[in-house]
């Protein structure tokens, strides 16, 4: 049925969504991720720093963003420092250097707990559209669309797909802790 198809997309989307929140979390590498979607107020617009300029990674614990107008610099600074990340922004021209210092442990069991808040909101999230989708198959068989044997087979197929995109995301929160905690 159609709306096995539509709970399909539904899940996938969670899960793309999902795996970017993962990446604007700050593990103990430096990512591109952590800082391009930040906004600064710029010219009377709220744009991300991805738009602003150039983004590099200089390892083992730098970012630097090359700003390509010269007076967006302290705008694009001032965003960096008053995101949560706790980020300083040293400013040499159009050039930003963000350096990242080492989690602690303490960090590490924060950043932990956050992902796992925020693959619990995606389950929430994965549970209501198999809710919908079911509901949606019980008013079919209530208007006598489907049989009861089509009822549950298609039930079953709602289920399966809602495994496999839960077990998606234990894989991608295992990924990500063991990530933090290197």
């Amino acid at each position: 049925m159609d709306f096995v198809k539509e709970l399909e997309q539904k899940l996938k989307a969670i899960v793309d969504s999902f795996k970017q929140e993962l990446f604007g979390i700050r593990a103990n590498r430096p990512s591109a991720k952590l800082v391009e979607d930040i906004r600064v107020d710029y010219t009377g617009q709220s744009l991300m720093i991805k738009q602003l300029g150039s983004i590099s990674i200089v390892p083992p614990k730098e970012i630097d963003i090359n700003v390509w107008d010269s007076s967006a610099v302290a705008s694009v600074a001032k965003a960096l420092e008053s995101s949560k990340l706790g980020l300083s922004a040293n400013i040499d021209g159009n050039l930003i250097r963000i350096n990242l210092p080492s989690l602690t442990q303490e960090r590490r069991d924060e950043l932990a707990k956050l992902v796992k808040s925020i693959a619990e909101q995606n389950r929430i999230k994965i549970r209501a559209g198999r809710d919908d989708a079911n509901k949606k198959i019980e008013q079919i068989f209530k208007e006598k669309k489907i049989s009861e044997d089509q009822k549950f087979k298609d039930r079953k197929k709602i289920q399966e797909a809602v495994d496999k995109v839960n077990n998606g995301i234990e894989a991608l929160l295992a990924d990500k802790i063991k990530e933090i905690n290197e």
